[in-house]
Parts: C-alpha cells; structure tokens; sequence
C-alpha cells in the first residue's frame, strides 16, 4: 500500500507565512491564479494572461527558475508561495491574502499542497481556520479543481507547465463583479474557458 503523505506544517516546523492586501475597484476586476510552472510555462501563457489584464497574479507554488517570477510580473504583480520543488530562499510557504473590493473583503489561504483528491488536507484546514480564510487557492496535483469542503471553497488552478498524463494545461482566473466571485480556468492550447469533461 502506498504511504500516505504526512502533514507538511506542523509545530516542529510551522511554514513561512506572509500577509498581503490586494484592493480592487468597487466595479471588481480580475485576478490570474497559476501553479506548477516547473521552469516551463506553456509560451501561450504570458500572451493570454496579458490579454486578460488582471489586477495580480498569484502562483501555487512549484515555480522552478524564479525567471517565470519575473516574466509574470512583466503582465502584473505576482503574489507567491514556494512548492515541494522550489527552494527556501525563494516565496513563503504560505501567503494570507486580504482580496479588498468596496466594502468587502475576500479571506485566502494560498499554499502550495492543500488537497487529497477533493478534500483538504489537515494541515491546510487548520492554517485556513487561523486565517479564518473563505478561500483556500493551491497547486500541486496539476488537476484543476473548484470544489467546497469544511466550509472553505477550494480552488486549484491546474498546471501550466510541463503536461502531466493527459491533464489539460490551464490556469484559474478569480473574477470579482457585482454579483460575487466567479472562478473558472482556461485552457492555453486553445484560449478559452476549460471545462471538465462530461461523464458517460
């Protein structure tokens, strides 16, 4: 039987935490989520996510050469957190985001390896009730996902790197308007909105 993976955060070694604030306009606006660039993002990545205009960019975690940092912020501000592949001298390990707009506020846990399969993880469900968090954003698996557990909705925006198995190479996007908060990804081979493939 395979081992289970053990929590990456505990008392013994609590992970590298930073607070950042982003305010959007009261109109809202958009935020570009991307994970598991692995050094190679896909080159159709940087010319959508121009073409999107979000407000920031925020990135999952497993970066590879901090060069793919630099090239995101080129399209807008990058708020990140190191992954399992990633060194200590790079992000934090996990990033409390205060997404501002108008009167309110949107709570987010961003951290690297969150989920097993649908679910949070123990150790992210903790950090996310610290932080009292509505939002807990990952990467890791490469499966993109928008899913609802202990009471946090769970997005992870899929991987733009390297494909991995027959996975679609995505990012999220988090689109704030006037009727709430929208998440979805696109695909980069083809530009538009990914949806997961139907049942039989």
């Amino acid at each position: 039987m395979p081992r289970r993976a053990r929590n990456r955060f505990t008392p013994q070694t609590p992970p590298r935490t930073a607070q950042r604030t982003l305010t959007l306009p009261p109109e809202g606006g958009r935020v570009a989520v991307v994970a598991d660039t692995h050094s190679h993002p896909h080159p159709r990545a940087l010319p959508l996510l121009r073409d999107l205009g979000p407000a920031a960019i925020v990135h999952g975690g497993d970066i590879g050469d901090l060069s793919v940092l630099t090239a995101l912020g080129e399209v807008a501000p990058v708020i990140a957190v190191r992954g399992n592949i990633d060194g200590r001298e790079g992000p934090p390990d996990v990033v409390e985001l205060t997404l501002e707009r108008g009167d309110s506020a949107l709570r987010i846990l961003l951290t690297h390896i969150a989920v097993r399969g649908p679910r949070l993880r123990a150790d992210a469900r903790r950090l996310a009730e610290g932080f009292a968090a509505d939002l807990v954003i990952c990467g890791h698996s490469h499966v993109p996902l928008v899913a609802r557990d202990a009471g946090f909705v769970v997005f992870n925006p899929g991987s733009i790197g390297p494909r991995r198995f027959a996975l679609p190479i995505v990012f999220g996007v988090l689109e704030a308007g006037p009727r709430g908060v929208d998440l979805y990804h696109v695909d980069c081979e083809t530009g538009a909105r990914w949806r997961p493939p139907k049942g039989p």
